[in-house]
């Protein structure tokens, strides 16, 4: 009886591969957190506001990541599932809604709420898997949530500056001990086999976390826009930031990536973790795009500030970082057009310092056009000749390597 409710709540291969209505409206509280977070981030532009605006992005993060994977492991049409997601939709709610006072009077509110989000989860599904195997994967997890817990809750009492160190070991353990596959004393790691993804799925909900995060840099972008008055001056710097989101999108959109499904599917240690974090990085490049562009259609002539370059240069450079890992993980081979992208936007930073908003962004434009457009150009003519296999074609992803899908 127990091994027939559980496979009754197990994701089965022949299971629809599409996103379901539920993780579409499950998406609409990592809406609410993105918002909320460029409005932080807009509203007090200096290093240390960027930097703990970043703490609290990875933590909405992972609350989404975590979700995606229950639903990529678990049916999400089964109904205990759906009420877990709900749930955790509520609870993500309150989360993401204490970001703009997350390190003031709300800490609290925020570190709870991400601590109950996994030990609500963890709870419900060592319930459910009782006298399963894929419990012990439950269990694993759920410990060293519980160990994270505690500087998270600490630090939501402590001071600014304590709490900004104390989250920061919290997302260490979150993040890098998941990418080690949750080691623990005398337990083990959880195997790889259980950690094995639904390939086509997961790859369609990355590209839906990205396409939402692409639309808070276009309604942020069109609310400065009408906002702070149309002239030729702004509707110049309108196109540009229009201009810098096309970029990201093609620049996310390399050959083959539609189909990282692939990839996942082929279930190498740790490679779930890998894309998780890719997408983290080139996510919260983007997130620090959409803030850098409204400065950019608000003030396209302001006085020179560090934190133009920061919001504009740093944004450019963290979805480069991403891309860089996303094309490694896809075609295992380092595309050189993005780190030349990276070391020119390095090189004229300083030079940046002292020029306005639309001069920082013909720049950043510039290099990654540059980065994106030979990068693509390189990616299709070695397809063309046979040098590059693509894991779309279900083939080695280069000649000599192994399928083991």
């Amino acid at each position: 009886m127990a091994g027939d409710r559980v496979a009754r709540l197990l994701r089965k291969r022949e299971h629809p591969r599409q996103a379901t209505a539920l993780e579409l409206f499950f998406d609409l509280s990592f809406i609410l957190g993105l918002a909320l977070l460029s409005r932080r981030l807009f509203h007090e532009l200096n290093w240390g506001n960027t930097f703990e605006t970043l703490i609290l992005f990875a933590g909405a993060y992972w609350i989404w990541i975590a979700t995606a994977w229950a639903t990529d492991w678990y049916n999400p049409n089964d109904p205990i599932i759906q009420l877990l997601v709900l749930g955790i939709m509520f609870v993500g709610l309150l989360m993401v809604s204490a970001i703009p006072d997350a390190f003031g009077e709300h800490g609290f509110i925020f570190a709870g709420a991400y601590v109950l989000v996994h030990v609500l989860r963890g709870a419900v599904l060592l319930t459910l898997l009782r006298g399963h195997p894929l419990q012990r994967r439950s269990m694993l997890i759920m410990i060293w949530f519980a160990i994270s817990a505690v500087p998270w809750l600490v630090g939501a009492f402590r001071p600014e500056d304590e709490r900004v160190m104390l989250w920061l070991v919290a997302l260490a353990i979150d993040y890098g001990i998941a990418w080690l596959g949750w080691p623990t004393p005398w337990l083990g790691r959880v195997p790889d086999e259980s950690l094995r993804n639904v390939g086509e799925h997961l790859s369609e909900r990355y590209q839906q976390v990205f396409i939402i995060a692409l639309g808070e840099v276009v309604l942020v972008n069109g609310l400065a826009y009408t906002s702070a008055g149309v002239n030729a001056l702004r509707t110049l710097a309108f196109g540009l930031a229009f201009l810098n989101v096309v970029l990201l999108w093609r620049g996310y959109l390399i050959p083959g990536d539609l189909r990282i499904g692939g990839i996942l599917d082929q279930n190498r240690p740790r490679m779930a973790v890998s894309v998780a974090l890719c997408h983290a990085t080139v996510i919260g490049g983007t997130l620090l795009t959409a803030v850098g562009n409204e400065v950019l259609i608000t003030e396209p002539l302001g006085d020179p500030q560090g934190a133009w370059v920061m919001l504009m240069v740093g944004g450019a450079v963290l979805f480069l970082v991403g891309r860089i890992n996303y094309h490694l993980l896809v075609y295992q081979r380092l595309p050189w057009p993005g780190l030349v992208g990276l070391g020119i936007l390095g090189v004229l930073s300083p030079v940046l310092l002292l020029f306005q908003p639309l001069i920082i962004s013909l720049v950043t434009n510039a290099a990654l056009f540059g980065a994106v457009a030979v990068d693509l150009y390189l990616i299709r003519r070695a397809v063309r000749q046979g040098r590059l296999i693509t894991p779309s074609e279900g083939t080695p992803l280069a000649p000599g390597g192994d399928d083991k899908r």
